[in-house]
């Protein structure tokens, strides 16, 4: 039996691969409709399609949008393909998750780093635009979907961050600002929203295995250090994500509001 009414609509940014595809299958499982905004190259879309066709299955609303999701364009094509789908006041869910980060280093690196990670160092720019696409971005959005009076009368937003927003990881300045850039703003939307019935949290996941992750220089080290460390012998799944996203989207956690709730199998904690 469906947990959402099917008149009710997911928005999910970044949702060809790892955290948001998990979660577009599962609110679409749970039987709301779906609207997913993702940017790939064309070699990457016969994957992409087959993962589709498994949500369209579902038998709900459906859009997906192949577009930049940080420019006005890109938010003003998907929010009135939105609009023309009948969404306008059934935005129940909007997930942010767009990884589109700069992953250079503060500092010349020495000695066999410079394999890894090369002479060039972030600069303002670099880092400004990974703030913005990975952080606040996600005011963005809700501004423009508030706007355009999409929300539901019960709506929730969802950002994710990493242990990477309190640990420094070389190469790992700019996103780490722009996660902690993205836990401010959630905050300040759970309290300024909330008057419209809008609720904020941020997930932080464990360490997980997705293209963003694998991106990360000594990605393959991180893994197997956190997989020796979890309590449970191995690494958060997309699924595990999707799973609480879609458990704090229910009515009964209607109370749960701008907070960070860490998804990682007790991986923090184990030290």
């Amino acid at each position: 039996m469906p947990l959402f009414p099917t008149d009710q609509w997911a928005l999910v940014l970044g949702a060809s691969s790892g955290f948001g595809l998990a979660t577009a299958k599962k609110l679409a499982s749970q039987g709301l409709s779906v609207c997913l905004v993702h940017r790939d190259r064309r070699g990457s879309m016969e994957r992409i399609e087959k993962e589709f066709e498994q949500i369209r299955g579902f038998g709900h609303g459906f859009l997906a949008f192949n577009l930049d999701a940080l420019s006005p364009e890109g938010i003003a094509e998907t929010l009135g393909g939105l609009k023309s789908a009948g969404a306008t006041g059934k935005l129940r869910v909007l997930l942010h998750s767009i990884a589109f980060g700069n992953l250079k280093p503060i500092a010349p690196v020495q000695g066999a780093l410079k394999a890894v990670y090369g002479e060039a160092l972030i600069e303002d720019e670099d880092m400004a635009r990974t703030v913005f696409s990975m952080g606040t971005s996600l005011l963005t959005w809700v501004q423009a979907a508030y706007r355009a009076e999409l929300f539901a009368a019960d709506a929730r937003v969802f950002g994710l961050t990493s242990e990477g927003n309190e640990v420094a990881w070389r190469g790992y300045a700019a996103v780490s600002a722009a996660k902690t850039a993205l836990e401010a703003v959630s905050r300040s939307i759970a309290v300024e929203f909330a008057p419209y019935g809008i609720r904020s949290n941020i997930i932080q996941a464990g360490v997980t295995d997705t293209p963003a992750l694998n991106a990360i220089p000594g990605a393959d080290s991180m893994k197997e250090f956190a997989k020796s460390r979890n309590p449970f012998g191995r690494l958060t799944r997309p699924e595990d994500v999707a799973a609480v996203i879609a458990l704090l989207s229910q009515d009964d956690a209607a109370w749960v509001n701008g907070t960070i709730i860490r998804v990682d199998g007790g991986e923090r904690v184990a030290g």
